[in-house]
């Protein structure tokens, strides 16, 4: 992926490696393909991770991670519907 992505994180970890970090192109429309960072395997479609990130049952800790890893996304441009 280009040097236009950004990074995010799942609550469920990438098939192949674990990780949980994502990266997915600035657009962040929601055909948009996500990618773990470690490994640059196709995880899912941007939409699809949007749902697991509204949706997925977390932990009180899980949450407080997610919260602290993605508070970047505040600087991009507003989700697609």
């Amino acid at each position: 992926m280009s040097d236009f992505s950004t990074e995010f994180r799942l609550p469920k970890g990438c098939p192949n490696c674990g990780s949980h970090r994502m990266r997915v192109s600035q657009a962040r429309n929601p055909d948009d393909k996500v990618f773990c960072s470690s490994c640059n395997t196709y995880v899912c479609l941007y939409r699809e991770a949007e749902d697991r990130l509204d949706n997925d049952p977390k932990s009180q800790s899980e949450e407080m991670i997610e919260k602290a890893t993605n508070k970047d996304e505040r600087e991009l441009p507003p989700k697609h519907s």
